[in-house]
């Protein structure tokens, strides 16, 4: 496992509409919280405030540096409809160095 690995991750979110999923995607890589960030349709079965539902929804796979969790989280926020936005991260446990080292590249204007 490379060292530099653990300092890369994805975070998840999904999103009602692809709409709101471009929006999120855009701001974030636009404002070099990450490095990519890829959507995809899926279909989430859930619990919200008592009751099961069944939604269609866009799942965003973030890809970034996880020091920029707390700034890339407010930012999903800020933009988010959701009342409850899912925002989890995982971390990378080995990568590719030169895809690695293209995340850092694409975020480090963020990292002090």
């Amino acid at each position: 496992m490379d060292e530099n690995s653990q300092n890369y991750g994805i975070v998840l979110t999904t999103v009602s509409s692809q709409s709101e999923g471009r929006a999120i995607a855009s701001a974030l890589i636009e404002a070099h919280l990450a490095a990519c960030v890829s959507m995809m349709p899926v279909h989430s079965i859930y619990t919200w405030q008592g009751q099961v539902n069944s939604d269609q929804e866009w799942q965003l796979a973030i890809k970034t540096n996880l020091a920029l969790f707390d700034p890339l989280s407010a930012k999903i926020k800020e933009l988010h409809s959701y009342e409850l936005p899912e925002i989890i991260a995982l971390p990378i446990v080995a990568g590719f160095p030169p895809y690695l080292n293209w995340i850092a590249e694409n975020t480090k204007q963020n990292i002090q």
